[in-house]
């Protein structure tokens, strides 16, 4: 029943950060199609200096959802996102990250790329 309940919990900030319609940053390729399997759409990838990826952010995009790894490395890729993100005027909504921390087990983002993973 544990798997359920993550799910109905999970169900409510998925759709909330759906209708942001703001970019995700995530880890890999393998985050990256997780989510576009959810149903988002601007997933970038840290496959350059960190600096270079916020800029380029940015300059499309006024909020973000950053979907680091839960695990030592990613929670430092998160906090050194967020504090280039936020020197570029850039808004970090932290509502879908909380969730996954809060409601499931999943440490690697990748595990949500299917609802049975939840």
């Amino acid at each position: 029943m544990q798997a359920q309940d993550n799910k109905i919990l999970l169900a409510n900030p998925i759709e909330r950060a759906l209708k942001l319609d703001c970019a995700v940053i995530v880890e890999g390729i393998r985050d990256k199609r997780a989510l576009k399997t959810l149903g988002f759409r601007h997933v970038f990838t840290i496959n350059k200096p960190l600096y270079a990826l916020a800029e380029e952010v940015a300059s499309c995009y006024k909020q973000v959802i950053i979907l680091t790894d839960l695990d030592a490395e990613g929670k430092r890729l998160y906090r050194r996102l967020k504090r280039e993100l936020q020197r570029l005027g850039v808004r970090i909504e932290d509502g879908f990250r909380l969730a996954i921390l809060r409601h499931t087990k999943i440490r690697q983002i990748e595990g949500l790329r299917s609802a049975e993973n939840v």
